[in-house]
């Protein structure tokens, strides 16, 4: 699947959907008064936002490296899911403040089968947009994709709370309220999601075991000796990987001999991972302090 296409196009169904539901939904916020509902609308919104802001990403990112940016331009996409998580953390502030204050003033709405009918609505093309975000992520490994997906997940789950309040409203005179609240609370905990996985990827993230374990064997098979392959760090460029990874030889060994083995295990994991490798070498007796 050609990543910058589908970027593209998940980018753009987003916005037109969600364009046509934020309509749709804050007419009917207006028409039953509904803080809730409203909310809702302008979640749905800022879905366009951060699609426009997937579709920038994808183009920065898919620029090749060059001389200032060696490692090319992929982690665009992990500071779009950040600028994403803070553009929801803003709303669900506001949200959660109208809500306190509408709850504290005893203020409440008037649904109807208007509400019903477009809420009902919103869920299913909600979660639908949202499948559809995270089919694109999982195929392209693209992060702000999944992010997006997030956007359109707790819009569903929003929508879903609203229609559950909805069925209640005429016993409980503050639901509306408490509705904008729970909304806002979850908003908060899709930004520390989707925050914090972009910010583990920028960071630096130890490579999982069952990639080392495939190394190891990789190694294995190409130099009978055991090197102990130790001090594993994956660098995610998000177009590319950089790994990095001690191993350790006979102190007899020439430089030649020595570098040769380096690169052959260098260039299998290459052909066999996609990741270009890069190996330190100590005299097998040596201990580093990293070690």
């Amino acid at each position: 699947m050609d990543k910058k296409k589908a970027g593209y196009t998940e980018g753009v169904v987003s916005i037109i959907l969600n364009s046509a539901l934020f309509l749709l939904k804050f007419w009917a916020g207006i028409v039953t008064g509904s803080l809730a509902l409203t909310a809702d609308a302008w979640h749905t919104l800022s879905d366009s936002l951060s699609s426009i802001v997937v579709i920038i990403a994808v183009k920065l990112s898919s620029k090749k490296a060059d001389k200032k940016h060696p490692f090319g331009h992929g982690r665009w996409e992990q500071i779009a899911a950040i600028f994403i998580g803070f553009i929801l953390a803003v709303i669900a502030y506001d949200f959660l403040r109208n809500s306190i204050i509408q709850f504290t003033e005893h203020g409440s709405a008037k649904f109807g089968t208007l509400a019903i009918v477009v809420t009902i609505i919103s869920i299913l093309a909600k979660e639908a947009l949202a499948q559809y975000a995270f089919y694109i992520g999982r195929k392209t490994e693209n992060l702000s994709v999944k992010a997006d997906g997030w956007h359109h997940r707790s819009d569903a789950l929003s929508s879903l709370v609203v229609l559950i309040g909805i069925f209640f409203s005429s016993k409980f005179w503050w639901i509306d309220s408490v509705l904008g609240i729970i909304i806002s609370l979850m908003l908060f905990y899709a930004t520390f999601v989707i925050i914090k996985e972009a910010i583990n990827k920028i960071l630096g993230e130890e490579p999982d075991e069952e990639l080392i374990a495939k190394i190891e064997e990789t190694i294995k098979s190409i130099y009978p000796h055991d090197v102990m392959p130790h001090h594993f760090h994956i660098h995610n460029y998000v177009s590319h990987h950089e790994l990095t990874f001690h191993i350790k030889l006979d102190e007899k060994l020439d430089i030649l001999s020595a570098h040769k083995i380096a690169t052959d295990i260098e260039n299998k994991i290459l052909d066999e991972f996609g990741i270009t490798a890069t190996l330190h070498m100590e005299p097998m007796n040596y201990e580093h302090r990293h070690d």
